[in-house]
């Protein structure tokens, strides 16, 4: 696995911890495809703690790259969807 690739996985599942609200709500592949390189780019300092990883990629959101924004905000929206939806049902 190159270093590129591993620092991909650590966002992958960074994002994963940030975004997911329950099992069934995954870090989709087209986030991981917008949003390595700017994790990469931003938060490499970070790495391997996912957890900071998370915190760094949230805190630089106004500096990553408009397709990387824009999968985090539609993920975001997802997630909060879903929470919604999970508190309704209780």
């Amino acid at each position: 696995m190159t270093r590129y690739q591993t620092i991909a996985s650590l966002f992958a599942l960074a994002s994963t911890f940030a975004l997911q609200t329950s099992p069934s709500l995954a870090f989709s592949q087209e986030a991981q495809q917008m949003c390595s390189a700017d994790a990469m780019r931003l938060c490499s300092s970070e790495i391997p703690d996912i957890p900071r990883i998370t915190a760094c990629m949230v805190r630089n959101k106004a500096h990553v790259s408009p397709g990387c924004r824009a999968v985090m905000d539609r993920e975001h929206a997802a997630a909060a969807a879903a929470r919604k939806r999970e508190a309704a049902a209780q």
